[in-house]
């Protein structure tokens, strides 16, 4: 049995349920363990400060491990466990990603695997499939409805600030400096150069300062979901034409579920600062991406 760990963010939420899904497709017996969004999933004396939000998704399917099956891969979390593990390595079966891309992992047949698990090669085969369990229900807010049909009337394109916890010191050695402000002119540039009549829909965690920064007509900021109903962006941004993003798993996905069959998808040339970029090797494991470094150049 394989056990995929979900863990994380709604995006990365969705990247674990890909891999899960993806293992099903191979024919392999897979789980997910949600115990990380409980008081079961404790770990290291802090609770999991997000919420599982799979099941917001009414097509999504999956099988749950039980705790019994959890510990024969992973171990107890007691100190009885923890000496077991060391005293007998083989008895923990736990897989940790620590690359952007792990094929080894469909080799495996009883793991429990940890991790986000953003690369696209992972899944991109299902991609078609992930689509339709990834539906969204109706919105009860008019306004979602409303900038949907303008969305689709226009040549538009979603663009994906994330600032926020961004912008905190210990997130930001991580992720900052990347979705730079040259950034997103680099990529407003490539997508003009293509489509002169583009019209961009601004989403972000900072409304007061995408809407201090982009103004004009070509602009629209979609100021309409907060807190759990955030997950409506993800379905305008999927409406989009086209799609800039983030390092953002969140906007990874509007332009994952975008089914427009000549989008033009643009995502910043690393995700995190720890990550050495390998042009050969990114533009192999995200195919069809246009990559746009801190400068906004293309690479």
């Amino acid at each position: 049995m394989i056990i995929v760990q979900a863990a994380g963010g709604l995006g990365n939420q969705m990247q674990q349920y890909a891999l899960y899904r993806k293992f099903v497709s191979l024919g392999i017996d897979a789980r997910l363990d949600v115990s990380w969004f409980t008081e079961a999933g404790r770990q290291d004396g802090v609770y999991a400060r997000r919420e599982l939000e799979l099941e917001l998704f009414r097509a999504i399917n999956y099988k749950i491990c039980t705790e019994q099956e959890k510990q024969a891969l992973a171990g107890k979390g007691s100190l009885l466990g923890w000496v077991k593990a060391k005293l007998l390595p083989g008895s923990r079966k736990v897989f940790h990603e620590s690359g952007m891309y792990h094929p080894e992992i469909f080799d495996f047949r009883e793991k429990y695997l940890c991790g986000y698990f953003a690369c696209e090669k992972y899944y991109v085969d299902i991609l078609p499939d992930l689509r339709k369990e990834f539906t969204f229900p109706r919105s009860d807010n008019p306004e979602n409805r409303k900038m949907a049909q303008r969305i689709e009337q226009t040549e538009a394109v979603s663009i994906h600030i994330r600032r926020g916890d961004y912008l905190d010191a210990e997130n930001a050695a991580m992720f900052g400096g990347i979705c730079t402000e040259n950034y997103y002119e680099g990529a407003i540039e490539e997508i003009k150069g293509r489509y002169p009549q583009a019209h961009f829909y601004i989403f972000s965690d900072d409304i007061p300062y995408v809407k201090e920064r982009y103004q004009g007509k070509a602009y629209t900021v979609v100021d309409i979901n907060r807190g759990r109903s955030s997950f409506y962006d993800i379905w305008l941004m999927s409406l989009c034409r086209h799609n800039i993003c983030a390092n953002s798993t969140f906007s990874f996905w509007g332009a994952r579920l975008n089914n427009h069959q000549e989008k033009v998808m643009i995502r910043p040339s690393v995700h995190k600062n720890t990550q050495k970029f390998d042009p050969v090797l990114m533009h192999e494991l995200w195919e069809g991406w246009t990559l746009l470094d801190p400068q906004g150049r293309v690479v």
